[in-house]
């Protein structure tokens, strides 16, 4: 049974009074850039002079553009590797957390992966360019002084146009981001205790419960995070541009590195508002995708479908 509730005009002043300051805020610096960028994606523009309307060649030229092809390439093969790390190594911690016995010791283990949160993201990508550094670097040290490696045969992982992709997919080991760990952890707890109860009852237990039960039942949370993955990986520029240059030759640009160097290198405002709008286009297509599946699911569940 719905409850009506009336307000009166000065509630609703009030209510409008203390809204107007945010919805201001948000509308100059979240919905005018990105309207600003959509019209100049239409511009020739070097950001001095006036822009010029150009209609669709920005788009024509951009879907021809050698670089641009290249980065897509290049975010695609990123994101297949990106999004089996993102996925696979937070649920394992997830499920060795969430089975631990007494819940101070989940409490932890979970502080314990969360903390590292608070480490800004520059840090992360200059001690993994040090790693990976050819000459003194940990990673090559350690292959020639413990492995016994002969030096010639270690390949120069962030420049060679081999190993630049698969290398950057590999910073962040293990790859326990604390985020996502917490999201498939709060998927496994939402998994009602009757269902577990009556899985060791049936002899579901180990690697049959996870399969059968566990991933089934946090669907939900792999479709988010295999969205956000994707979303995050298409628009991830402080990686590359700090430890690649997005080199060697174009091997490790990306569509969000190109718009950068275009807006801030050769000062072509224009096409880089049109990679902006070509993005934003793809990103609103994913976000749609992951709204549609977890409403679908959430009526199913209601047994409206």
């Amino acid at each position: 049974m719905k409850i009506s509730r009336k307000y009166n005009k000065y509630h609703v002043l009030t209510a409008f009074l203390f809204l107007l300051p945010t919805a201001v805020i948000v509308l100059g610096y979240s919905y005018y850039p990105a309207l600003r960028a959509i019209w100049g994606s239409f511009t020739r523009w070097d950001g001095f002079n006036d822009p010029q309307f150009v209609g669709f060649a920005n788009y024509t030229a951009l879907f021809r553009d050698r670089i641009f092809l290249i980065s897509l390439r290049n975010v695609f093969y990123w994101s297949a590797g990106t999004l089996v790390v993102i996925l696979v190594a937070p649920f394992i911690g997830a499920e060795l957390i969430f089975h631990l016995k007494t819940e101070r010791a989940q409490y932890l283990y979970r502080v314990l992966f969360v903390l590292p949160l608070v480490v800004p993201a520059v840090v992360t990508v200059l001690i993994w360019t040090f790693i990976y550094e050819p000459s003194i670097g940990l990673l090559n040290r350690l292959l020639v002084d413990f492995f016994k490696i002969n030096r010639e045969l270690i390949p120069n992982w962030l420049g060679d146009s081999r190993f630049v992709i698969p290398s950057l997919i590999f910073i962040g080991f293990p790859w326990i981001s604390g985020m996502n760990l917490l999201i498939f952890y709060s998927g496994l707890q939402d998994i009602p205790t009757d269902v577990i109860e009556y899985s060791h009852l049936d002899g579901c237990t180990g690697l049959a419960r996870i399969f059968r039960i566990d991933i089934p039942l946090i669907t939900g949370q792999i479709r988010l995070l295999l969205i956000l993955g994707i979303i995050g990986t298409l628009q991830n520029l402080t990686v590359p541009l700090l430890m690649t240059g997005g080199g060697p030759g174009y091997d490790s640009y990306v569509p969000g590195l190109y718009m950068y160097f275009l807006a801030f290198r050769t000062s072509n405002f224009g096409m880089a508002f049109t990679i902006a709008t070509v993005m934003f286009v793809i990103i609103f297509i994913l976000t749609l995708i992951s709204r549609t599946g977890s409403s679908t699911k959430m009526k199913r569940e209601r047994g409206e479908i």
